[in-house]
């Protein structure tokens, strides 16, 4: 053999392994499967389309999804307490976030900073990324509201703007939209002034004809024409315009939020589970889940990539968001028990 064909051989040798390495990588990802815990529905499926089934192509590792409990706060603790993990990364609120934070029951992300420069602010922490934005708006019946309402101080003027109204029993968010309808601004709202919202609450009580309980319920209220204008999460007033309602969504003065995953602290694919979260930051990802979703991405480079009909329907959309605020999740966890107890005793009487 010539020296020339050793370094070929050589060369050829070497590029074969380095060819391999990557194979060889994906190929012992192949025998790890990650459970991820989500809400279930649509979520299940647009998050399959969005993450699961690419980061599967892209790495080898499948991702078994399963629905989690509405609030999974007890599970993490479960888990974490008794070692036996259920699900590897799980779908959390900010609240739910800083729950678990203060109970030690989070494991950090550990995020490269280059690949979360285009997330918007509030979706990443330590032990968090924000994949998905929903929002507190309202909507109403365009067919029965002559003129268009365009701020919660149309909300609560039943003069100019008459019809049928209806708000959310809990002070989440309704004590907020007391205080917009009060002149409060979005800047300026947190801490919550509890006394002047309850007195501006006082001047609609009689006029708010339901109280609503849960999402489903203000999706068939719009749709029926139950009621004619109607706070509501943004998804749930856009599955009715879907389904044919006659409806139309004010996103000025709208709170939103935001949801992502977490880990749960000693999870034992914890490596693998960071490589999943890494892959959700990706914009043309998050795009994807806007096909089944009406949740907005934080990636906002994920709107290269919506059709602008679709994004005009979602909250991060810049002409969207522009116009409302971030929830204050801290103030909420902070006061929750003691304003829920006041907001309670003020239905009554």
């Amino acid at each position: 053999m010539t020296m020339k064909d050793f370094s070929r051989r050589a060369a050829l040798t070497l590029g074969a392994a380095a060819l391999a390495t990557p194979m060889l990588s994906r190929r012992s990802w192949a025998a790890v499967s990650l459970t991820v815990a989500d809400p279930g529905g649509p979520y299940s499926a647009g998050y399959r389309k969005a993450f699961y089934d690419p980061f599967t192509a892209e790495t080898g590792i499948e991702v078994v999804s399963v629905a989690r409990d509405a609030e999974p706060t007890a599970q993490f603790k479960s888990m974490v307490e008794t070692k036996s993990y259920i699900w590897d990364v799980c779908t959390i609120t900010l609240s739910a976030r800083l729950i678990l934070e203060r109970d030690g029951l989070l494991d950090e992300i550990n995020l490269d900073p280059a690949a979360v420069t285009d997330l918007m602010p509030g979706s990443v922490h330590p032990n968090f990324l924000g994949v998905d934005v929903y929002s507190t708006v309202f909507g109403y019946n365009t067919a029965t509201v002559e003129k268009p309402p365009a701020s919660w101080a149309d909300f609560w003027d039943t003069d100019a703007f008459p019809g049928r109204r209806s708000l959310r029993k809990n002070p989440i968010d309704t004590l907020e939209q007391a205080l917009l309808a009060d002149g409060v601004a979005l800047k300026d709202l947190y801490p919550l002034d509890l006394d002047r919202a309850f007195a501006k609450l006082d001047e609609l009580k009689d006029r708010v004809d339901v109280w609503w309980t849960g999402g489903a319920q203000t999706s068939q209220m719009i749709q029926s024409g139950e009621v004619d204008m109607i706070a509501a999460w943004n998804a749930r007033l856009q599955a009715a315009i879907d389904s044919g309602a006659q409806a139309r969504i004010v996103w000025n003065q709208g709170l939103y939020s935001i949801e992502g995953w977490g880990l749960p602290k000693g999870g034992p694919k914890a490596d693998a589970a960071r490589q999943f979260v890494a892959f959700c930051t990706k914009a043309e990802q998050q795009a994807k889940f806007t096909d089944d979703l009406s949740y907005g991405p934080t990636n906002l480079r994920a709107y290269d990539f919506i059709a602008p009909e679709r994004a005009a329907q979602l909250p991060t959309a810049p002409q969207n968001l522009s116009v409302m605020a971030l929830a204050d999740e801290a103030w909420w966890e902070a006061n929750r028990a003691k304003v829920t107890e006041r907001f309670n005793s003020w239905l009554l009487f």
